[in-house]
């Protein structure tokens, strides 16, 4: 690798597993030190321990941060600027998508609506504001999200909750990107497609639905996690410089073919 991101400190958000945990060592072997942040801590601590024993010349720590807690994120952003660990980078990453609850407005209850709401989108402007937070006194940052073509467009039309708080956070990047911009901190959205990882074992043990969702994507595939490691890369490193509140589609044609 090119070690583009060497000297800079980045913190991924529901990096026990899936895409989080594929950026956490792609970030890594570009040169970064990573924080890799999960609810699951045993899994963060874990999958650090693996960064490092692959051979990273760069160290790596697993940490505890529920985004859906305020105190849970106060903490741990605390505990990183005390240790000399603030980021420069932030993916914020981290989310939930109900399946068997999250459904059609109509039949959708509460409790489903709120969790998916707590976590993906309270969870990512908590990610966000404490964040900007840490990096405001460093000159600035750059900060990554997670979308989804659901956001963009009629994909999750029976997961009413998940749809809806993705197209949040497609606003919310934007705001912040431009409240930020003088400050030295970006702010930009990749859309993946659908990927498959542990968060969607639900559509991966159908084949029916497996089947339907990658016939619409041009590309005829199921996403993976190396699939949107670059992306971020870029936006991570100082090739970016000139790019905030963007919105990337990384899709194989789901949302623009």
């Amino acid at each position: 690798m090119s070690e583009r991101l060497e000297g800079k400190t980045a913190l991924v958000t529901g990096a026990a597993a899936g895409i989080g945990r594929g950026i956490a060592a792609r970030l890594a072997s570009e040169g970064a030190r990573v924080i890799l942040a999960d609810r699951d801590e045993a899994g963060a601590v874990a999958a650090a321990h693996e960064i490092v024993s692959a051979g990273a010349i760069v160290a790596a720590r697993g940490m505890l941060m529920d985004i859906s807690d305020e105190a849970s994120v106060t903490a741990a952003f605390t505990s990183l600027v005390d240790d000399g660990w603030v980021p420069d980078v932030v993916v914020a990453n981290a989310g939930v998508q109900l399946f068997g609850r999250d459904a059609k407005v109509a039949d959708l209850d509460l409790d489903s609506w709120q969790r998916t709401i707590d976590v993906n989108l309270t969870g990512t402007f908590l990610t966000l504001k404490h964040a900007v937070r840490a990096m405001l006194p460093n000159g600035g940052g750059s900060i990554i999200l997670t979308g989804s073509p659901t956001g963009i467009r009629g994909e999750g039309a029976e997961f009413t909750a998940y749809s809806t708080s993705k197209a949040a956070i497609h606003g919310l990047g934007r705001t912040v990107a431009a409240a930020y911009v003088k400050e030295g901190i970006r702010v930009n959205t990749v859309v993946p497609a659908y990927t498959e990882t542990p968060l969607v074992s639900a559509i991966t043990s159908d084949p029916e639905s497996r089947a339907a969702i990658i016939s619409r994507i041009p590309m005829g595939r199921a996403g993976s996690p190396g699939d949107i490691e670059g992306i971020v890369v870029f936006f991570a490193s100082d090739e970016s410089a000139f790019a905030t509140g963007t919105l990337v589609a990384v899709d194989g044609g789901m949302t623009t073919l």
